[in-house]
C-alpha cells in the first residue's frame, strides 16, 4: 500500500463514516501534503469502522518505515486515535493498542517536532495530566503545539486554521548556560530554556531571587536545599556542580505531563528530533512561546487555561494531585526525617520508594485513583507496614509535624478548608497506625482504603474570606408586578455561587426542587437578615422571594 492508496481510501472513508467529513483536517489534510503522486482509483466495501481499522493498520505499517514524512505519521496519529474510539468495550480497546504497539514495536520512544505543527510523540508509554492521572496513550499521537484543538492534548488540525507558525522570536532570551559559584555547590542556569514554572522563585527566593540581577544567589541557601531546587527544576535551566563537576541528571522512567495551563514536561530522557542530551524539558502547549519548542512562559501573558476544576474538587484535586503530594513526600523524607533525632532511626532502612507509596496512599484516601491498592496491595499492605513496630505518641506527633512543615514547603494549598481537612487526615490516620502498630492488635482486615473529605463540608469557596474584595452582584432583573415569577428567571440568579457553595452541606440554591422544599425554612432566614452570612437581602428581593412561594413555587 502506497501512500498515495492510503489517502484515496481516506477519502472514501471520510464520505461514508460519519457527517461532517471527520478526516478531512486530521487526516487527509496531512496527508495530501505528504503524497506527491497522483491517487489511484480505489473501490471499497463493508461497514466504515471495520474499513477504518484496516486503513490505520496499513497507515501504521508505512509510519514505521524508515523517512516516514511527518505528514504520514500526524495522519496516523488521527487514525489510530479515532480507531481506538470505535473500539466496543475497554478490552477491545486494549487489543487494539496491542496491535498497533506491535506493528511499532521497533520504533524506539521519541518526540518530533512536526513544522509548525504538532508534537509527533511515538511509543511514549506514560501520559499523565497534571494530577498525575494517566491519559490514555496510543503508540502513535500527535499532541497539540498550537494551543487551539478542542481535543488538547491531542491535535485537532487549528494550527492550520489559526496560520500557527513554530518560528522562535529572533528577540528571545539567549541560549546560554551561565554558572554561579558558592561556597558550597555551583549553581548553572540557562535562562533560554527556563519555563518560569516557579519551582525555585516560590521554595528558595533567597537563592533564586526573582526581579534582581543577577538572579541566582549561590549562597543563599544550604546545598541540600540548592541541589533539591536544581532536581525540580522542570525545564532543565537549573543544574549543579560540586567540587568543579557537573551532577548527572536524575534517572527517571520516560514520561509527559501535561501540566495545568501550562507546558508538556518531558521527563527520563525522551528524545527531542533526535537529541538524546536532555533528561528533561519542558515544550510550549500555548502556542506563544518566544524559544519554540521550548516553553518560555508566555501561557502567563496570554492567558493559556484549561478547563477549570469541577465545583466540588476532591482534597486530591485540590492539593494539586500526584506531583504535588509526591513532592510534599520527598522534602518530608530526604529534608525531615534524616535531620530528626526522633525519626531518622525509625526510617532509617525505609524503601528507596517509600516517598512514592505514601504519596499513593494519600492520593487515594484524598480522593485520587487507585493508585496505592494497584501498585502496593491496598489496604491489607499498609496494615503489614505498621504491623509490631510499637510506635509511639511521641513518634506520631513528630511525624504529623514534621509533615505539616513539608506540606507548607512543598506549596500545598494553605486555604483554612483544605488545612482543617488535611491536618485531621495526619492526625486520625497517624494514631490509627500507632493503635494497628501495637502487640495484639487486631485490625479489621480486607478493608478499602479509607476516603477523607472536605471537614463538614466546608470547601474553599463556601465562605466568604475576611481578605477578599467585596463581592458584586450581577445585577437582577425584578419581574414586572403583573408578570409571572420563575425560579430560572427570578428567584435563582438572586443566589451567588458564594451562597450557593455555602449552603451545599444542606441542599443547593441552585436546584428548584431542594428550594422547594425548604421555601418557608429560607424566607424566614431572609427576613430575619441572618441570609446570606454577609449581608441582608434589599426588601424587594425578599418579596420577590415571597411572592414566588404565594405563586405556587413555579420552576
Amino acid at each position: 500500500m502506497s501512500m498515495a492508496g492510503l489517502l484515496a481510501r481516506a477519502r472514501l472513508l471520510n464520505r461514508d463514516l460519519a457527517p461532517g467529513e471527520p478526516l478531512a483536517e486530521t487526516v487527509i489534510r496531512p496527508l495530501s501534503a505528504a503524497v506527491d503522486e497522483p491517487e489511484p482509483d480505489v473501490t471499497e466495501t463493508g461497514p466504515p469502522a471495520d474499513r477504518l481499522w484496516e486503513l490505520v493498520k496499513d497507515a501504521t505499517r508505512l509510519r514505521v518505515l524508515p523517512g516516514a514524512p511527518d505528514g504520514l505519521i500526524e495522519a496516523t496519529a488521527a487514525l489510530q486515535h479515532l480507531a481506538c474510539l470505535f473500539a466496543e468495550d475497554s478490552d477491545a480497546l486494549a487489543a487494539r493498542i496491542a496491535a498497533l504497539a506491535d506493528i511499532q514495536r521497533d520504533l524506539d520512544a521519541r518526540i518530533d517536532v512536526a513544522a509548525d505543527g504538532p508534537y509527533l510523540v511515538t511509543n511514549a508509554s506514560k501520559i499523565t495530566n497534571w494530577l498525575g492521572e494517566p491519559i490514555q496513550a496510543f503508540p502513535q499521537m500527535a499532541l497539540c503545539r498550537c494551543g487551539r484543538s478542542a481535543t488538547k492534548p491531542l491535535c485537532d488540525g487549528s494550527h492550520v486554521r489559526a496560520g500557527f507558525s513554530g518560528a522562535k522570536d529572533p528577540g528571545r532570551v539567549p541560549d546560554r548556560q551561565d554558572s554561579y559559584p558558592g561556597t558550597q555547590v555551583t549553581v548553572l542556569d540557562n535562562r533560554g530554556v527556563c519555563a518560569h514554572s516557579g519551582f525555585c522563585t516560590d521554595r528558595l527566593p533567597t537563592v533564586f531571587r526573582q526581579g534582581e540581577e543577577p538572579f541566582v544567589a549561590p549562597s543563599g541557601g544550604r546545598a541540600d536545599e540548592i541541589i533539591r531546587a536544581a532536581r525540580a527544576c522542570p525545564s532543565g535551566a537549573l543544574g549543579y556542580a560540586v567540587d568543579g563537576r557537573t551532577a548527572p541528571a536524575p534517572e527517571r522512567e520516560p514520561a509527559i505531563e501535561v501540566s495545568k495551563d501550562g507546558p508538556y514536561r518531558i521527563t527520563g530522557g525522551i528524545p527531542l528530533d533526535g537529541d538524546t542530551s536532555r533528561e528533561h524539558y519542558s515544550l510550549c502547549r500555548c502556542g506563544q512561546s518566544r524559544n519554540k519548542p521550548f516553553c518560555s512562559g508566555m501561557h502567563y501573558y496570554v492567558g493559556f487555561s484549561d478547563p477549570p476544576m469541577s465545583d466540588e474538587p476532591t482534597l486530591f484535586e485540590w492539593a494539586g494531585g500526584l506531583p504535588a503530594l509526591t513532592r510534599m513526600t520527598k522534602i518530608f523524607y530526604d529534608k525531615y526525617v534524616p535531620q530528626d533525632d526522633l525519626l531518622a532511626p525509625l526510617f532509617a532502612r525505609m524503601s528507596p520508594d517509600h516517598p512514592e507509596r505514601v504519596a499513593a496512599w494519600l492520593a487515594e484516601t484524598f480522593g485520587g485513583p487507585r493508585l496505592y491498592t494497584e501498585r502496593y496491595g491496598g489496604y491489607d499492605h499498609m496494615i503489614g507496614e505498621h504491623a509490631g513496630k510499637s510506635l509511639t505518641e511521641q513518634w506520631r506527633a513528630r511525624w504529623a509535624q514534621l509533615m505539616g512543615r513539608a506540606a507548607d514547603e512543598a506549596g500545598l494549598p494553605t486555604d483554612p478548608e483544605f488545612r482543617a481537612a488535611f491536618a485531621g487526615y495526619i492526625e486520625w490516620g497517624s494514631r490509627i497506625a500507632v493503635e494497628n502498630s501495637q502487640p495484639g492488635a487486631a485490625p479489621p482486615p480486607h478493608m478499602p482504603v479509607p476516603r477523607w473529605w472536605w471537614v463538614c463540608e466546608a470547601r474553599p469557596g463556601s465562605r466568604v474570606s475576611a481578605l477578599a474584595p467585596p463581592a458584586e452582584q450581577a445585577p437582577v432583573e425584578l419581574p414586572a408586578p403583573d408578570e409571572p415569577v420563575g425560579f430560572a428567571d427570578h428567584i435563582k440568579p438572586l443566589f451567588r455561587e458564594m451562597d450557593r457553595k455555602s449552603m451545599t452541606f444542606a441542599f443547593d440554591l441552585w436546584s428548584h426542587a431542594d428550594v422547594t422544599q425548604h421555601a418557608a425554612a429560607i424566607l424566614d432566614k431572609l427576613r430575619q437578615g441572618k441570609m446570606p452570612c454577609d449581608g441582608a437581602w434589599p426588601a424587594e428581593h425578599v418579596e420577590l422571594f415571597a411572592r414566588w412561594i404565594a405563586e405556587g413555587i413555579p420552576p
